[in-house]
């Protein structure tokens, strides 16, 4: 089953189309509130995907020689993803998912495109890989762009740059696409370890035809198999200085409730493990 969740989900789609316009007079409504709750996913799952590629890529020993290293990616990535078509030249990989047979399905998303990594540093005070995607897809969502990505055996977290180009591919939003920079740390949720999930904290922004946008992510904690996160909050901040504060929580195991708040006015919705949302 494909996880809409990634790391950071609730922030584009329809909060773009929403917000990105002149300022109003009237409150936000608990109409336009579900419905940006809803249709905002659908953009995010660009991170989602780029979250994806780079937990299958990253997964090696630390310290040993680099081109031993991306040997170690390589052999990961085989293993998780036999359709993967893998040219390795030193320490770099260059990747073709889909070009062989085999599953091509990994966190829930099911690998195409093309991806490349460089191992630049794997020394147990810091690691450091510079991720390149080129249409790399999940059938729902295609993203171009990089990320670098770097990490120590003495830190859980791994801290992660990126720039990226994201368009959707399917549904009503098709074609909706935008360019997106985030600078976050991510590191395993305390319960299940990165296998189940993780913990982010730092910043993205983004432009889009309605403007530029602004998000801070406090302790947001998400995991693959949720369509948005368990716990922590994102605060947006719009091309109209608007802003809106998204906090989640757990209801249970299936059920995560999100309380939506803009000056004024706050609204809660229950969202389902399918991503369905009731107030």
């Amino acid at each position: 089953m494909r996880s809409r969740l990634s790391v950071c989900l609730l922030s584009l789609g329809c909060l773009l189309l929403l917000f990105g316009c002149p300022p109003r007079t009237q409150e936000l409504s608990a109409g336009e509130a579900q419905q940006a709750l809803e249709e905002s996913s659908l953009a995010a799952q660009a991170e989602t995907l780029l979250a994806a590629g780079v937990d299958v890529t990253t997964q090696f020993t630390i310290g040993n020689a680099i081109e031993q290293a991306a040997s170690e990616a390589q052999a990961f990535v085989v293993s998780q993803l036999p359709c993967a078509l893998i040219t390795r030249r030193a320490s770099t990989l260059t990747i073709e998912y889909g070009a062989a047979p085999g599953a091509c399905i990994y966190r829930g998303h099911s690998f195409a495109g093309e991806h490349s990594i460089s191992i630049l540093r794997n020394a147990a005070n810091e690691v450091a890989v510079h991720q390149e995607w080129n249409g790399f897809n999940d059938g729902h969502v295609s993203i171009s762009g990089s990320a670098d990505v770097t990490w120590s055996r003495t830190t859980a977290s791994r801290h992660v740059l990126h720039e990226i180009t994201w368009t959707v591919l399917t549904g009503s939003s098709s074609g909706m696409s935008g360019t997106g920079r985030g600078d976050r740390t991510q590191t395993p949720l305390a319960e299940g370890g990165l296998a189940t999930g993780m913990r982010i904290d730092g910043t993205r922004s983004w432009d889009d035809p309605a403007g530029h946008f602004d998000l801070d992510i406090d302790s947001v904690e998400v995991r693959w198999s949720d369509p948005v996160p368990q716990a922590g909050a994102y605060v947006l901040t719009t091309p109209t200085g608007m802003s809106l504060t998204l906090a989640f929580d757990r209801i249970d195991s299936s059920r995560i409730r999100v309380s939506a708040r803009s000056g004024t006015r706050a609204f809660s919705f229950s969202i389902g493990p399918d991503g369905n949302v009731a107030r």
